[in-house]
This record gives C-alpha cells, structure tokens and sequence, in this order.
C-alpha cells in the first residue's frame, strides 16, 4: 500500500528524483542513466501508469494527492505530500498541475520489432528540441501513424516537456532509436516501406502527389530544425516532397509540418 509522507524540507534526500528538474543538461543525463523519468500531472501520470510503466514515487500537493489514490493506493510507492512552495523549491519551478510522478522506464524495443506489423511511421532526425519531439508524437498518435523513429542524436521521448506537449502519446506510440544513421534507413525500407524525405527543396515533388503506394507503405523522415534533413539522408531517401507554401515562407516548424504532412498521407 502507498505511504503518504508530508515534506516541508526541499533537500529530503527522498526527494531526490525529482531535484532540479529545470536543468535540462543535468536531467538528460540522470534520467536515462538512472532509469527513470517524470511524469507531470494527473491525466498524464495516469497515462503513464496505464502503458504499463512503473511508478517509483509521487510528489504532490494535498489536493492532488488525493485526487491520485486510486493509482497509488493498491500500489507500495511513497507519495510525498507538501505544500505548493515546497514543490517548487524542489524541482524548480511552479508546479501548475499539482503532481509529479518519478517513472521506472522500460526497456526499448528493437527497431525491427517497431517496425513489425507498421504501415506508416515517422522518422526524425537531429531533433533536439523536447517540444517539437512532444507535439510530433502527439500528431503521428492523433492522425494515425503507427510508430516513430529517431536518429541517434534526437532528443529524449520520455524528458518530461517531451511528455507534457505530448498529453502522453509518447506512452502509446510505439518506438525506437537507429544506432546507424542514415545506414539504418535501410532496414526501414527492408521492411516494406518506402522512405519518404520531406524537404522545402523546390526540386521536390509536391506532397499531394505522392502516389498511393508510397501513402500506404510509408516511412516519413523529417530534419532537425534548423539545417532540415542532411545531404546523406536526402541521398538516402525513394523520395522527396515538399509541403506546398505561399507569401515568401519557406517551409514550417519542424512539429507543424509534421501534422500536415501525416494528414495528407493519411486522409489526402
């Protein structure tokens, strides 16, 4: 059964996973190598819980605490209840959503097992930004992609801006990270699907004439957000398109294109 605990000292040692969660550089390390990440609020902490990821420990407010007992009550996990400003003396800033949960990661699938049985998967390379990876998963979760893919250098699904954007698709969404970049494309396209570079090239061929074999066999890959996809990785690909723009703008965010592209894969 979960132990409640009331917290008034932001350097309880017990509180440790949840410290300096605003130090990017430090959190992107500690979290992989301890196993763990956090989950930030009730509909995301329940998210996280159903997808079958360990709870490790809860740290909330009274109210939140409550509204959480049914998740921790059949479970042994403390729940470390405090007031809001002992929330953010801890994780350094102002906790809106009342809870945080410290999550045991489970360990990632192969490649080959994400891509088995997928008919259209997202592959992003070089992204960094935790928002942009976020509200991607959410649109390939929304929109109905079956997986997502990244390059070695992408940033982290699980940090907890990645989460929060991605109101916990990130839980559903199944996916894996190639080791070889871009030489990992070819297991992609050994599986069946076409790999499909998305590109503000105007050489490229416009993304509503992609033909229907490509839309239902399709692997998406997406650059960073800056540069786009690199030379090797455009070399790489069957294909490349281009999302049609007008007024002088070149191309959109790297999130936003995303959801315009798996749209007009799907339902174009």
């Amino acid at each position: 059964m979960a132990v409640r605990h009331a917290v008034t000292d932001a350097a309880d040692p017990r509180l440790r996973d949840f410290t300096d969660l605003t130090d990017v550089a430090l959190r992107r390390r500690r979290e992989p190598d301890e196993g763990l990440f956090i989950a930030e609020g009730s509909t995301v902490i329940r998210r996280a819980v159903e997808a079958g990821y360990p709870m490790r420990a809860v740290l909330a407010s009274d109210r939140w605490a409550a509204d959480l007992a049914d998740l921790t009550g059949g479970i042994d996990v403390p729940v470390y209840v405090g007031s809001d400003d002992l929330l953010e003396s801890v994780t350094g800033f102002r906790v809106h959503r009342g809870a945080l949960a410290s999550m045991a990661r489970k360990p990632l699938p192969s490649v080959a097992e994400v891509l088995e049985g997928a008919r259209r998967v997202v592959v992003i390379e070089d992204v960094v930004n935790h928002t942009n990876v976020g509200a991607i998963f959410r649109s390939v979760a929304g929109i109905g992609f079956d997986a997502v893919l990244l390059s070695p250098t992408c940033a982290d699904p699980l940090y907890r801006r990645s989460v929060r954007v991605s109101m916990g698709t990130v839980f559903s969404v199944p996916y894996a990270r190639l080791d070889d970049w871009p030489g990992g494309l070819d297991i992609v396209r050994a599986a069946g699907l076409f790999v499909v570079a998305l590109t503000p090239d105007a050489g490229a061929r416009n993304l509503g004439s992609l033909p229907p074999s490509a839309r239902e066999r399709c692997a998406l890959v997406m650059g960073t957000e800056g540069d786009g996809l690199t030379a090797p990785t455009l070399h790489a690909a069957d294909l490349r398109v281009r999302i049609p723009m007008a007024h002088g703008v070149d191309s959109l965010n790297v999130a936003a294109a995303a959801a315009v592209a798996c749209y007009e894969i799907v339902h174009g």
